[in-house]
């Protein structure tokens, strides 16, 4: 599928990656899969579908990882198909790239790793488009390197997600700067709920704040944002990753509406302003 439909910047629509922090189980996926893709056709918002095929990243041993490599890979794809929506998941390893590559539309840098070269390198081999997480620790000039790493291996389909920058030892802010300042490099993306994280908890399991989504979502579709990231759940207490930070499937469409509103309200402006 060619996402230069879904990623052209001269849009004055953003667009919408979200899903389950990672793959269940397929019903679940595709319950999902399908109430978004429902509420974006409504409001003409596109919409790539984002899932884990594997959490690498955990804090505790315990915690859940997936429930196999490839069966959550063929169920990513079965998504895609069956709805015709673009996929994302993530890679962890320069491995991973060209397995991974055969199920999705991109690949995803995690923010830990997006300053290692050999994944980065590896991922822009396959020719996918690259979606490369803002480090926690890195400023949104130091991005450009990473989009160079992309692009000096022989892929221009690159994009930059911002998921909040490290405020201590627990908690993230989002310094709604650093969006216009990539967007001279990239495409970019705003990660609302990632950014709504609380890291490294006492008890080993990331907490959240997701009564500050709606705040982020609209403070980022009002600066210009091309695209928003998103975790949802029909459940998100029972999620068996990140369900602290998740954003209520049921709130979706009601919270999409008014970003709409405000994205035609902030284009309208800018047409008087000229």
């Amino acid at each position: 599928m060619d996402l230069r439909n879904y990623l052209h910047r001269e849009s004055q629509q953003f667009f919408l990656i979200a899903g389950p922090c990672a793959i269940e189980d397929r019903g679940v996926a595709h319950e999902i899969a399908y109430h978004i893709r429902e509420i974006c056709e409504k409001l003409g918002i596109p919409y790539v579908f984002k899932a884990s095929y594997k959490k690498a990243n955990r804090m505790r041993l315990d915690s859940f990882t997936g429930i196999g490599n490839l069966k959550a890979l063929k169920i990513i794809k079965e998504v895609g198909e069956t709805f015709d929506v673009p996929t994302l998941t993530d890679i962890h390893e320069p491995s991973d790239a060209q397995q991974v590559s055969q199920y999705v539309d991109v690949l995803q840098i995690p923010a830990f790793l997006v300053r290692q070269t050999d994944i980065i390198v590896s991922a822009a081999s396959t020719g996918k488009w690259i979606n490369l997480k803002k480090g926690q620790f890195m400023s949104p000039q130091s991005m450009k390197y990473a989009v160079r790493k992309v692009r000096e291996s022989g892929n221009d389909n690159v994009m930059v997600t911002d998921r909040g920058t490290q405020f201590g030892y627990q908690d993230l802010v989002v310094d709604f700067r650093g969006l216009p300042i990539m967007q001279k490099f990239a495409p970019v993306v705003m990660d609302v709920t990632h950014s709504l994280q609380q890291p490294n908890s006492n008890d080993g399991v990331t907490g959240g704040l997701p009564h500050f989504i709606e705040t982020i979502a609209r403070a980022a579709v009002a600066v210009g944002v091309d695209g928003l990231f998103l975790e949802t759940h029909p459940d998100p207490l029972t999620a068996k990753s990140d369900g602290k930070n998740m954003l209520n499937l049921s709130l979706l469409e009601g919270l999409l509406y008014r970003l709409n509103e405000i994205r035609k309200t902030i284009c309208d402006i800018n047409k008087i302003g000229t």
